[in-house]
């Protein structure tokens, strides 16, 4: 059976990356697809964001990287893929992805949407924190993978 893992990715965490990690225990594959937000502005471009999350799974068999601008049901479809795979943190995620998993059976019955509960360690984090505090220079070395730590640091010191 194969998962598409979809989100913004902007960047990576270290808890995206412990779903990916107990995905692949449960599926065949995991697609782990950066997907295009009209209402984000992100960070890094989404070809920067793919190559980080190539990077960092590179250990992992069973995982791919891609991107995609549409709805999320839509490429599942055309990928051929049984099920959305969401990472829930805390009650607030769960309300949003369960609206989410709703609205997604509405438009595809054939898709089916697992939500994977975070590890404890992982529940604060969000790439919106990890952002904020590496932008004054705080330390997100437990946040991120390395790779990311360094994009994250070659990024803020060329804001300055």
């Amino acid at each position: 059976m194969i998962a598409i893992y979809p989100g913004s990715f902007d960047p990576i965490t270290l808890g995206h990356l412990d779903i990916i990690e107990r995905g692949v225990l449960l599926f065949e594959k995991v697609i782990v697809t950066v997907m295009y937000n009209p209402n984000k502005r992100p960070l890094f471009p989404v070809e920067k964001r793919v190559e980080q999350i190539i990077e960092c799974t590179q250990h992992l068999s069973g995982v791919e990287v891609d991107s995609y601008r549409g709805l999320t049901v839509d490429y599942a479809k055309l990928r051929n893929a049984q099920v959305l795979l969401r990472g829930l943190r805390v009650l607030s995620d769960f309300e949003k992805e369960l609206q989410m998993a709703h609205t997604n059976k509405t438009l595809s019955e054939d898709v089916q949407t697992i939500f994977l509960a975070t590890n404890k360690e992982y529940s604060f984090l969000s790439s919106s924190t990890v952002k904020e505090i590496a932008q004054f220079g705080g330390s997100i070395a437990h946040m991120v993978p390395e790779n990311v730590v360094q994009d994250l640091r070659e990024y803020y010191k060329n804001k300055k």
